[in-house]
């Protein structure tokens, strides 16, 4: 008889294979144990309780045995197995070997322990009337035997398990034979977790799992990821995968036979997909983890617990190139941590997923969204074929809407980019076009992932891959996700309702058509635009969005260098500095919004005319940067309109004119960091209160729904300020649906609001009933500092004396953007701009008009030598008559 201790443990740490062990409990009579893996799993040994018998757990019929019947379980059969896994598994044991056969089967005692003074398990099962003795050649010389026979007599007399009055039989049924349809089944757990013990494994990630307290048998697949499998071959024999053995192993060593909860989450062609919950450990996330399983993403959408920890799992173990990632290259492996990851500029967005960038060194780059298709008409190839003039981003659908969806939020603005994969070049195939190399990224910008509102909004689908391919988005579910959504609320490319058709007229190069528009143009006046494309610096096409016509417009007033072209001739060669006057033209309006005013049309159907952005006429812009020369024909036109930058215009009054002195009770509501403030005319305030108080009445009757308002530049609103109350405001900048610049126009404060708190003013409230009420002022006579902590302090003097209070104004001159005003404390008529000086806090704007004279007293620049004078009078050379311009 020969003595072996196994320490068999529950693994409640997940510790690593190099020191587990493993026991499975197969009847009341029999177990399997391992001892501890050395390379890889170890081979099983399977233990039989000498002189006892349980009863026959169920079995099912053999396959390919006509003959064979599903027998079910004897009587406490359930109960003694049970007994014994609750007992062992986890639990440290020793046994004997007493006996084996020929055909290799072994038989012995088990004990609890390190060694067999421990608890002997055939002799608890046989106290509880779980199991019987065979008593056919009993040795009286052998004590074991006897005292199981003691043993037995005892659990007769009281009447336990099999010997009691009833049935002990269990009904595990098998869901496979005893549903109908499992998925009605797993939706009414309604993804709730329920207790489980885990009966077989067939690979790492599939394993057969008994429902409790029904005895549901079922088989469950882990949502969201793959193991390597068993191939089952012609002759029935299975060949595994590479780390296939391992991977089971693994699952093994930690479930089976274990109490766990399953959370069955979805039942594709019926697969039950599911999660494993252990109090210690995620099954599913250590197997990736731990390189035994990849991520699919077919069931990847189901997974309960996130699928961005099963991809951080994932990524953990391809960076540590473990077991199956043993040979893993990343598809970023060869790029610089600078090319990887970078800030750039949008400068045109080429087509619904593709747009070029400018780099920090200068440098442009077509950079394309990874993972998403953009727009696609079936028939594209074949419209291609029969109307040479298709044009995809009018004629595709939704093509039109994602480019420009792109365009109004990202054109010129920066944007972090974050490289996921190049796509190597490919060949022109049998059906398929040729295509460049492709930098494929995720691109941001203020957080939100442009690809990925792209996809929610139902302007770009996913691309779906073979399993084994890595080259996708880093955000890959998030996509799929969007996608998800868009389908299920039918957005853009999903919508059921019939698709947007564009009918733009393209003029370019059409004389009879182009006269036909003149026109309406001219009389237009200044009319809306966006620049398509920039053929060189003063050469251009235009979308007129009113009009839904395309129109080649030519700058009016200057001679641009020409860029090279192609004539009937031959080609044409570039001017000088062609190529720079083009560049600069595409930095500056390629892709905007701009205003153009047609004068004329030459002989080729071409309009002529100015084009404006953001105040800026080109023309002048690139004459000023000497791109262009000045045409004999901008003398009547581009410079009679062409205004200087304003500059703060002193007014030249006559000396018999004397200050008028005006002053009226104003309510000073906000202080700006450059000394500008805000004041309410106090008169007014009655009617201000009123309209506030209607207002929100009105609105608290009659909620706005929202994010109904769609927030423009320009546009006024209604906000909700940070106490809960809504306040007249303009919009001044939109970076996106979440940050809305705005300007409360009666208080003439800011904020940044998301556009759930806007909402369309109606118009008893507007402008029109009553006039913005802040108005924005500066101090007169006086310097404000350049230095930043110099202002700083005056503007928490000015903060502290006079916001929120009520004050008395008068209007001394007028400046480049608002009046520049005194101000006195309403009860003691203190000027508060002299206080200032007096402390030595601003300097003196010595005003040339006799008139004002008297309110600049020279001797106030000697009256403390304080704070900004405490080293003298710094200003020196800086002064006015030293050419120092304020």
């Amino acid at each position: 008889m020969m003595t072996q201790i196994f320490s068999l443990f529950l693994f409640m740490l997940f510790p690593s294979e190099s020191s587990l062990f493993h026991l499975q409990v197969l009847s009341g009579c029999a177990i399997i144990v391992r001892g501890q893996p050395r390379g890889g799993p170890p081979p099983e040994r399977q233990i039989n309780l000498s002189n006892i018998r349980a009863g026959a757990m169920a079995r099912r019929a053999a396959q390919g045995q006509p003959d064979s019947k599903d027998t079910p379980d004897e009587p406490y059969a359930f109960q003694a197995r049970e007994f014994l896994r609750k007992k062992l598994i986890g639990k440290e044991v020793c046994f004997t070997v007493e006996i084996k056969t020929a055909l290799g089967r072994e038989y012995g005692m088990v004990y609890l322990g390190k060694d067999t003074s421990g608890e002997n398990i055939a002799e608890a099962l046989v106290n509880e009337g779980l199991a019987t003795v065979r008593r056919e050649g009993i040795r009286g010389n052998n004590p074991e035997q006897v005292r199981l026979c003691e043993l037995e007599d005892q659990a007769k007399s009281s009447k336990k398990g099999q010997w009691s009055e009833g049935g002990g039989t269990h009904t595990i049924r098998d869901m496979k034979y005893t549903i109908e349809n499992p998925r009605n089944f797993v939706d009414s757990l309604h993804q709730k977790p329920i207790n489980a013990i885990i009966e077989h494994v067939r690979d790492g990630s599939v394993v057969r799992a008994l429902l409790l307290p029904d005895y549901y048998l079922v088989t469950v697949m882990l949502s969201g990821v793959k193991c390597p499998s068993f191939k089952r071959e012609a002759d029935g024999t299975e060949t595994p995968e590479p780390f296939a053995a391992e991977a089971k192993f693994f699952t093994e060593s930690r479930l089976l036979q274990r109490d766990v909860q399953i959370i069955l989450e979805s039942c594709p062609n019926q697969i039950i997909l599911g999660t494993i919950l252990h109090p210690n450990g995620n099954i599913t996330e250590l197997l990736l983890k731990e390189g035994f399983a990849r991520c699919v993403d077919w069931s990847m959408a189901v997974y309960t617990q996130g699928a961005e920890k099963l991809r951080a799992a994932e990524r953990s173990a391809k960076e540590r190139k473990v077991r199956i990632w043993k040979d893993y290259v990343a598809p970023t492996a060869n790029l610089d941590q600078k090319d990887r990851q970078f800030v750039a500029k949008v400068m045109q967005v080429v087509n619904a997923d593709a747009m070029v960038v400018k780099l920090n060194s200068g440098e442009y780059k077509t950079i394309h969204l990874s993972s998403i298709r953009p727009p696609r008409n079936e028939s594209e190839d074949k419209n291609k074929d029969k109307d040479k003039r298709f044009r995809p981003l009018y004629d595709i659908p939704y093509m039109f809407e994602a480019r420009e969806f792109l365009r109004k939020k990202l054109i010129g603005k920066k944007v972090n980019v974050t490289v996921d994969y190049i796509r190597a070049a490919t060949g022109p195939g049998e059906g398929t076009p040729a295509f460049a190399e492709r930098t494929c990224a995720t691109v941001t910008i203020g957080g939100i992932n442009i690809a990925e509102a792209l996809v929610s909004k139902g302007l770009a689908t996913v691309i779906r891959y073979r399993q084994d391919d890595d080259q996708r988005s880093s955000h890959y579910d998030e996509l799929l996700a969007a996608e998800a959504r868009a389908i299920k609320n039918g957005k853009g490319l999903h919508s059921k309702k019939e698709v947007p058709i564009h009918r733009v007229a393209d003029i370019s190069g059409e004389t009879q058509k182009a006269k036909q528009f003149l026109p309406f143009l001219q009389r237009a006046g200044r009319s809306e635009a966006v620049v398509e494309y920039v053929f060189s610096g003063s050469r251009l096409k235009l979308y007129m969005p009113k009009e839904t016509c395309l129109i080649t417009f030519l700058l009016a007033g200057i001679e641009c260098p020409r860029s090279s072209r192609n004539l009937p001739g031959g080609l044409q060669v570039a001017e000088p500095f062609s190529d720079e006057a083009m560049l600069f033209t595409k930095e500056l309006v390629l892709q905007r919004e701009v205003e153009v005013e047609v004068e004329s049309m030459d002989k080729a159907g071409n309009f002529i005319g100015w084009l404006h952005i953001e105040g800026v006429n080109l023309s002048v812009a690139l004459v000023e940067n000497a791109l262009s020369k000045v045409h004999f024909t901008a003398e009547r036109c581009v410079w009679a309109n062409y205004e200087e930058k304003p500059v703060e215009e002193v007014v030249h009054l006559s000396e018999e004119k004397e200050r008028v002195a005006n002053y009226r009770h104003v309510f000073v509501t906000e202080i700006t960091d450059q000394l500008h403030f805000y004041a309410q005319d106090v008169e007014t305030g009655g009617q201000l209160e009123s309209l506030m108080e209607t207002m929100r009445a009105e609105l608290a009757s009659q909620p706005p729904v929202e994010g109904s308002f769609v927030a423009r530049r320009g546009d006024y609103c209604i906000a909700k300020f940070a106490d809960g109350e809504w306040y007249r405001a303009r919009v001044e900048k939109v970076e996106s649906p979440a940050k809305v610049h705005v300007f409360y126009i009666d208080y003439g404060n800011r904020e940044v609001v998301s556009s759930t708190r806007l909402a369309a003013m109606l118009p008893a409230f507007s402008t029109r009933a009553l006039p913005a009420q802040a108005t924005e002022y500066t101090f007169a006579f006086i310097q404000v500092p350049q230095d930043e902590d110099a202002r700083a302090d005056v503007v928490d003097c000015v903060v502290r004396d006079i916001q929120n209070i009520q004050c008395l104004l008068n209007v001394e001159y007028s400046g480049a953007t608002c009046p520049h005003v005194t101000v006195q404390f309403g009860d003691t008529k203190d000027d508060v701009g002299l206080g200032l000086v007096k402390e030595g806090l601003v300097m003196v704007d010595v005003r040339k008009e006799k008139h004002l004279q008297k309110m600049v007293r020279p001797q106030i620049l000697f009256l403390a030598i304080l704070n900004i004078w405490r080293y003298g009078d710094f200003r020196a050379d800086d002064a006015d008559e030293f050419g120092y311009r304020r």
